[in-house]
C-alpha cells in the first residue's frame, strides 16, 4: 500500500465574535478551528476534571425523555459501517434511558477492547433544557444544538446539507475534512442504506485500501485535518466531506447545523435524487444533451438564461419570491401528476 503522507493542517483563529464569523469566516468557505470557543462553558469546566464529573453534569441537567443509542462489537474497532457483505449495519440501535447510558459509557472507560457505544444528535432543548440554557455558542443564537456523546468511536467521511459548528465538550476529536469536489474520489456508498443520513466513504481512513480504491489517495492530497481539545470548536463550511475520530473513554460533541435556503424551495439533495430518476438511465446522447440544458438553465453557464426577456415575461426564471416558489411547486405537482 503507498504510504499516505498527514493531511495539511486546518486554520486555526482565536477570539472570534459574531461580526466576524459571518462577516468573514462564513463567506470564505473553507473550514476553521476556532480555538477556545466555549473553553467558558460550564459543561467544559466539568469535563476537564474527569469522566465522572462531565457524567454527573449531564445527569444533574435533568434529562428529559429516552434518547436513542448504537453500540457495535469490540472486533469493528470503534467504527461505525456496513456489515461485511452490505446487508446491513455493524452496529444495533435502541432506546433508553440518557442516564443509564452515561453511566454504561463509564463502566467501560478502562476496558483496553470496549464495545462502541455513541448517543447521537439528540436536540439539546428537549432531552437537557438545562444544559442549553447554561451552554450558549453566541456565534449561533438561533439555531437549536444537538449532542453526540460516545467513546473511542470512527465515523466515515460523510458530508452534510448544511453549514456545522461542532463544539467539542468532553475528551479530544480528531476532524479530516475533504472539500466538494472531492466526492469523485471518495468512493460514496449507496444512498439507501447509510450509517450517516447522507452517502459516507467506503475508504477506512485508518487502513486505506489503495489497491480497491486508488484514487482515495488524490483526495487525501486535499484533506485538512485538526485535534480539538474540549472548549474548541471548529467550522465545517456546506457539503465539505468530514470524517471524525473521537480520541477518549468518555467524548462529547455539541454541534450546530443550520442552512440559509428558504424553506420554501425543494432541497437540491431531493433534486438530484429525482434526477438520478429522470437522467441516469438515458442514453448518452440524449444525457449530453440535457447536461447542456441544466448548465445554461440551472447553472447559468452563459450567464442569466433570462436576460434577454422582459421581466413581466421571465416567468419561473424570474427573481425568487414566495409567489414565484408557489407557482413552481405548482407547475410541478401538474407535471407530476
Amino acid at each position: 500500500m503507498t504510504e499516505l503522507f498527514p493531511p495539511k493542517p486546518i486554520r486555526e483563529v482565536a477570539k472570534v465574535d459574531f461580526d466576524r464569523f459571518h462577516d468573514e469566516i462564513r463567506p470564505a468557505g473553507e473550514p476553521v478551528v476556532l480555538r477556545g470557543a466555549v473553553k467558558d462553558w460550564p459543561a467544559v469546566a466539568a469535563a476537564l476534571q474527569g469522566d465522572q464529573a462531565i457524567v454527573d453534569y449531564l445527569i444533574d441537567c435533568g434529562p428529559r425523555r429516552p434518547v436513542g443509542a448504537i453500540a457495535a462489537r469490540p472486533e469493528e474497532k470503534g467504527r461505525f459501517f456496513y456489515n461485511t457483505d452490505m446487508t446491513g449495519f455493524n452496529f444495533v440501535s435502541g432506546q433508553g434511558r440518557m442516564e443509564q447510558f452515561l453511566r454504561d459509557l463509564l463502566l467501560v472507560g478502562d476496558d483496553p477492547r470496549p464495545p462502541a457505544m455513541a448517543m447521537q444528535s439528540e436536540i439539546i432543548p428537549e432531552v437537557l433544557p438545562a444544559f442549553a440554557e447554561a451552554n450558549v455558542l453566541p456565534l449561533l443564537t438561533d439555531v437549536a444544538p444537538r449532542m453526540w456523546i460516545g467513546n473511542r468511536i470512527r465515523v466515515s467521511p460523510h458530508c452534510d446539507l448544511m453549514e456545522n459548528v461542532a463544539c467539542v465538550v468532553a475528551g479530544r476529536r480528531r476532524f479530516t475534512l475533504f472539500p466538494p469536489e472531492q466526492v469523485v474520489n471518495l468512493y460514496p456508498g449507496p444512498f439507501e442504506m447509510t450509517p450517516a443520513g447522507t452517502p459516507v466513504s467506503m475508504v477506512d481512513m485508518q487502513e486505506p485500501d489503495l489497491d480497491r480504491f486508488p484514487r482515495y489517495a488524490i483526495a487525501w492530497a486535499s484533506a485538512q485535518r485538526a485535534e480539538l481539545s474540549p472548549g474548541d470548536a471548529i467550522y465545517i463550511p456546506y457539503m465539505w466531506w468530514h470524517g471524525v475520530d473521537s480520541l477518549e473513554p468518555v467524548s462529547m460533541l455539541v454541534n450546530y447545523w443550520w442552512s440559509d435556503v428558504p424553506k420554501t424551495i425543494s432541497t437540491p439533495y431531493d433534486a438530484m435524487l429525482h434526477n438520478i430518476l429522470a437522467f441516469r438511465h438515458l442514453p448518452k446522447r440524449e444525457r449530453d444533451v440535457w447536461r447542456t440544458m441544466l448548465d445554461y438553465y440551472i447553472f447559468e453557464s452563459e450567464g442569466d438564461p433570462a436576460a434577454h426577456l422582459p421581466e413581466h415575461a421571465r416567468g419561473m426564471m424570474g427573481a425568487p419570491t414566495p409567489d414565484l416558489f408557489a407557482r413552481l411547486r405548482a407547475t410541478l405537482r401538474k407535471v407530476v401528476s
